[in-house]
This record gives structure tokens, sequence and C-alpha cells, in this order.
């Protein structure tokens, strides 16, 4: 089952972070990043977050299961989805320990071998 809409804009509600909070869908699901980091995923509505010492620290009584198959487990924060201090706080701890993203590399332009120019 694939996560609701409805359900990613209720996470980002609740975590509270404006425009700080960013979500990007990807194969029906959706990857959660603060800053430009992943810091979730919501899969089949629910809330994993990102393995951590953050999670272990904050939530360790998380239950744990893959997001998706052939995943390693994650913490499933969905009880946490009304205790939005608590979400908020294992989220951006979350985030301060995931590494910054790295720059992505422009392409190069593909060149016709007979004129020299750009291809179309």
């Amino acid at each position: 089952m694939a996560t609701s809409q409805d359900f990613i804009e209720y996470v980002a509600g609740q975590i509270g972070l404006g425009s700080q909070l960013t979500f990007k869908k990807m194969f029906g699901e959706y990857a959660i990043y603060v800053d430009g980091k992943v810091v979730a995923f919501a899969c089949d509505n629910s809330l994993f977050i990102k393995p951590s010492s953050a999670a272990v620290s904050l939530a360790p009584g998380l239950p744990q299961w893959p997001p998706y198959p052939g995943a390693k487990d994650y913490p499933v924060a969905d009880e946490l989805l009304d205790d939005t201090d608590a979400l908020r706080r294992l989220i951006t701890e979350t985030a301060a320990l995931m590494p910054a993203t790295k720059p992505t590399k422009a392409r190069k332009a593909k060149v016709d071998g007979q004129s020299g120019k750009p291809a179309v």
C-alpha cells in the first residue's frame, strides 16, 4: 500500500519545522528531508526514522522493521506522531547526525559527433 498524501502532510505538520522540512515522492512512498538531509521515510503510512544514536537515546523502545523489502530495520515512530515535541526533537537530532549532502556534479552536454554542437 502506497503512503497517502494526507499522511505525509499530517507528518510534516506534526514535525512542525516549516520550510526546513521537505519530502519527495519516490515509488509511491516518501523520503523526508531536513535542510536537504534524509532523516526519515514514510512507507505504508508509517514513519521510519533513519537509524542513528538519536533514535537509540531519545526513543529506545520504538519497534523496528524494514520500510520496504530488502531494507534493514528502521525505528518506526508512529507512536510519536501525536507527541509533536518528542517527534520534532527526534527528527532534528537525527538531522544533526546525518552527513551533509554532496553537491551534484553538472552533467556534460552530449555533443553531436559531426557538427560539434550540442545534440538535440
